[in-house]
């Protein structure tokens, strides 16, 4: 884990209210939290849990699941069971993400808040904040040195810490991690809602998602689908990084053009030549996106995925040189557990890498164009899956750049100072001064 600053510059949409940013990087304490209408009473568990059904709030970390769907079976699995945990999960393992940890650092409290309230739901009396970030894991128990049992009802919370990595914040890593292993997936079935920490049903959920559940319970299912889209309801928290551009959180509908987001950030739409959506796991778009709008099933039917917020602008780069950084990436980032991940990610790497140094042939893209297929869906995690959409959707979208670098004419890698475009992990994402 490393501290890092929580300097980041966040907006939100005009006529469009905030619900989880707020002005500043101060931690937001319990009595400014409580002073806004936080921390209400519990009410009836089954009453919210419809409240949350009728707002469809899906799940902010990636796979945009129904949360009602999820605290429904981990409900109806713990009173089998004889109990229920809940993990907030906050290990933002998408490279160009900060959104988690900006919740964790600056508003503990909203997070919390949306903990207890599922914990009520599944009938909980354990609850976990897990994360790798110090600044996190430091805003959170100072949080919860904030409140009381009269607050946080019959839960007891605590804060989990790991090394960070591409694989930890996958659920069952988070459960595995917290019953005392590694950070690393395990084979599935059984999931964590059926078997989770202690061996019982557990409910693992971004603390995105979470976040929003206080919003829900105070204004109900109507309000919060008064912003986004009928399929995509309400707001959702977008890290925008690229483009020769400060990093930015925005709050943003759901619904919102492509375009639109690209002016609030200060870039032309004609300097676009493509994105990384949704973090490195959902792959590239080419200058299509710019006629789509930020919700789910736009996004899934151009072939990819809105994914965790996080949107990584190409312009001055090559796509295919942001391709092999990206493959190099889930090559050093897998777990190692699998065969087929282990040496699938390597390949692929190794492939894009040498068609980014203008030494690949027709026969390397043969074998990346096969791999990207028949490589999907063999690992334990989605890691490999990633790496796939990414091959993929690099030689679908960019065909033009792909044979430029089979014929050595990709002026753009050729002549660029330092070389082709590297990528590191952005544990950091560090820019201007916070305004709203």
């Amino acid at each position: 884990m490393e501290a890092t600053s929580t300097a980041i510059m966040t907006a939100t949409w005009n006529g469009c209210p905030p619900r989880l940013l707020r002005k500043g990087d101060e931690a937001e304490d319990v009595a400014i939290y409580r002073g806004q209408g936080g921390y209400q009473p519990l009410g009836d568990a089954g009453e919210l849990l419809h409240e949350i059904e009728r707002g469809g709030l899906l799940g902010r970390g990636g796979a945009a699941f129904p949360l009602a769907v999820k605290l429904q079976a981990v409900r109806d699995n713990g009173r089998v069971a004889g109990g229920a945990v809940v993990i907030a999960n906050g290990e933002e393992g998408e490279p160009a993400s900060i959104k988690d940890r900006w919740l964790l650092r600056t508003r503990p409290h909203l997070v919390l808040d949306g903990l207890r309230l599922a914990a009520a739901i599944v009938g909980a009396e354990r609850a976990y904040v897990y994360a790798s970030d110090l600044d996190s894991a430091l805003g959170v128990k100072s949080a919860l040195g904030e409140v009381d049992s009269d607050v946080l009802g019959n839960v007891r919370i605590s804060m989990c810490t790991v090394q960070p990595g591409y694989v930890a914040g996958e659920e069952t890593a988070a459960v595995r991690a917290i019953n005392g292993g590694p950070a690393k997936p395990t084979d599935k079935p059984p999931r964590p809602f059926e078997v989770g920490v202690a061996g019982l049903p557990t409910l693992v959920s971004n603390v995105e998602t979470l976040a929003n559940l206080p919003q829900l319970q105070r204004h109900g299912s109507a309000a919060f689908r008064s912003q986004g889209t009928r399929l995509s309801p309400g707001t959702f928290l977008a890290t925008v990084t690229g483009a020769s551009r400060p990093s930015a959180l925005y709050e943003l509908p759901h619904g919102l053009r492509f375009t639109d987001l690209l002016a609030l950030h200060g870039v032309s739409s004609e300097h676009v030549r493509g994105v990384l959506m949704g973090g490195y796991f959902a792959g590239m778009l080419n200058r299509r996106v710019l006629d789509t709008t930020l919700d789910h099933e736009t996004m899934r039917r151009v072939g990819s995925g809105l994914g965790c917020g996080a949107i990584s602008v190409i312009t001055d780069d090559c796509p295919l040189a942001v391709a092999a950084s990206v493959l190099a990436y889930f090559d050093r980032e897998n777990a190692g557990q699998c065969g087929s991940c282990f040496n699938g990610t390597a390949a692929m790497a190794a492939v894009a890498g040498a068609l980014r140094d203008f030494v690949g042939t027709p026969e390397d893209l043969a074998r990346l164009r096969r791999w990207s297929v028949v490589l999907r869906g063999r690992g334990a995690c989605a890691t490999l899956d990633a790496a796939t959409n990414v091959a993929a959707s690099l030689l679908d979208q960019f065909p033009d750049e792909v044979a430029r670098h089979l014929n050595g004419t990709c002026h753009d890698c050729r002549n660029r100072p330092g070389g082709a475009f590297r990528a590191d992990r952005p544990y950091q994402a560090i820019s201007a001064v916070s305004s709203i």
